[in-house]
This record gives structure tokens, C-alpha cells and sequence, in this order.
């Protein structure tokens, strides 16, 4: 069985953050399928019990939208019940976005990865990769 890790980068920092995720889902013994939302299939993901979601802070501190927020949309009402781990990286504010996310995802149903999401500010430094690892390693645990 192979986690899903679908994610959404502009800059390249949020796919970095993606590939610790990958790295801690595989040093605790699973598979990760390491996917940009562009590939990805929200009905796929309906039917798995893990998996984790990627996505920098756009814009008003708002999810990317033109494919990450309409994926999101599409396995919303799917969520219930799963483990999510949520994450990614912002550039300004003090994430509000990620805070949105999380409760929506709560309201949705979801799980969450040691309650919360992971981010980073601008490029993740080596703490915010750790953190990255280990959430994917809890995520590993979930399944």
C-alpha cells in the first residue's frame, strides 16, 4: 500500500516540504506516492484511509486556486474519518491559511497529523524538513 503525498508548488518550497513528507512515510517502513495536484485524482484519494495534502499560503493567505482549491472542493465531503496531514510554506503573514485549512478539514470529518498542519516560512529550513519527516512518519503510523 502506497500514502498519497498531493501537493501544489509554485517556487519549488512546498515540493521540498512534500519530499521530507515522502522520506518520513518511508523510514517508517511504507510506500509514498509522491504526486503534484495536477496528476492527482480526488476520487482515488476518497478511497484511502492516509494520505497528505500540500499547498503554500496564495495570495489573501488562501489556498492555490485554480488546482489546488478545486481538488480540495472535490474531496471535502470525503474526508471523514481519515488521516490527513496537511502542509506548506508562506511568504508572509503568520498563516492564517493554514489555520483555515485545518478547520475546514476538521469540520470536514478529517483526522489530523498530530492535530495540525506543518509549515514553513519561505524555503523550509532543516527544522521545519524535520518536522516534515516526523508528520510523515506519524502519518505512516495512522495506516
Amino acid at each position: 500500500m502506497s500514502i498519497p503525498v498531493v501537493y501544489w508548488s509554485g517556487t519549488g518550497n512546498t515540493e521540498q516540504m512534500a519530499e521530507a513528507v515522502a522520506a518520513g512515510i518511508k523510514a517508517a517502513g511504507q510506500e509514498a506516492d509522491l504526486c503534484s495536484v495536477g496528476g492527482a485524482d480526488a476520487g482515488r484519494l476518497a478511497d484511502e484511509k492516509a494520505f497528505a495534502l500540500g499547498c503554500p499560503s496564495m495570495g489573501a493567505e488562501e489556498l492555490e486556486e485554480s488546482e489546488m482549491e478545486p481538488f480540495v472542493q472535490a474531496l471535502e465531503g470525503n474526508v471523514a474519518g481519515k488521516t490527513v496531514l496537511l502542509f506548506g510554506s508562506y511568504g508572509w503573514g503568520d498563516g492564517e491559511w493554514m489555520r483555515t485549512w485545518e478547520e475546514r478539514m476538521k469540520n470536514a470529518g478529517a483526522l489530523l497529523v498530530n492535530g495540525g498542519g506543518v509549515i514553513a516560512n519561505e524555503a523550509p529550513d532543516d527544522s521545519a524538513v524535520k518536522a516534515c519527516e516526523e508528520a510523515g512518519k506519524a502519518l505512516a503510523a495512522a495506516v
